[in-house]
């Protein structure tokens, strides 16, 4: 018997950074939907370093990056994306 799975998108970097920096995009609109079950994403662990690398360039406070090594992981952790 075939087992039900919601529909899958794959993201690369730049959707990534849309869906998490701005939820009135469509990006945005499907992680809500993923953290609610309806919807599957995926995405490259090279697209997550693209990712890291703007947070850490971008999110800094004098001259500092804003968030650790363990508060990145579990922000990644937390994400309804299937890394691959």
């Amino acid at each position: 018997m075939m087992e039900w799975r919601p529909k899958g998108y794959l993201f690369d970097t730049k959707n990534l950074v849309r869906a998490l920096f701005d939820e009135d995009t469509d990006e945005g609109k499907l992680l809500v939907s993923a953290a609610a079950g309806n919807v599957e994403i995926f995405s490259k662990l090279q697209s997550w370093n693209g990712v890291l690398w703007l947070i850490m360039n971008t999110l800094v406070k004098d001259g500092k990056p804003v968030y650790n090594g363990e508060e990145l992981k579990e922000l990644k952790n937390s994400l309804p994306i299937v890394w691959r």
